[in-house]
């Protein structure tokens, strides 16, 4: 098993703003020294939702992948995504836009 690779205390990080399946969330990403992106954070504005709480907890398990080294293209290439390519859910919708920022 490949170690967790640790966070710097000091990141650089990005918010922005998505919208998806009708939900508004709040995306907050970090990202190491060298660019990679190292964790995403999901928040919904209907503070204890249940699906507020799915999008927080995909963001969590993401950002533990990414720090074991899964490549980002491996997480979005596992989501669902509808027959247009698009991604289905809010996880797929910012990690598809963190994608299309960082080319």
């Amino acid at each position: 098993m490949t170690d967790r690779r640790r966070l710097p205390n000091r990141r650089t990080f990005e918010t922005f703003e998505i919208e998806s399946q009708g939900l508004k969330l709040t995306v907050t990403a970090s990202r190491y020294a060298d660019g990679r992106l190292a964790e995403i954070f999901l928040q919904n504005h209907k503070a204890g939702s249940m699906a507020g709480i799915n999008a927080q907890d995909a963001a969590v398990v993401a950002s533990l992948a990414l720090q074991f080294g899964i490549p980002l293209e491996t997480i979005r290439h596992a989501l669902m995504r509808d027959s247009q390519g698009r991604a289905s859910g809010p996880l797929g919708t910012a990690l598809d836009l963190i994608m299309e920022h960082q080319s």
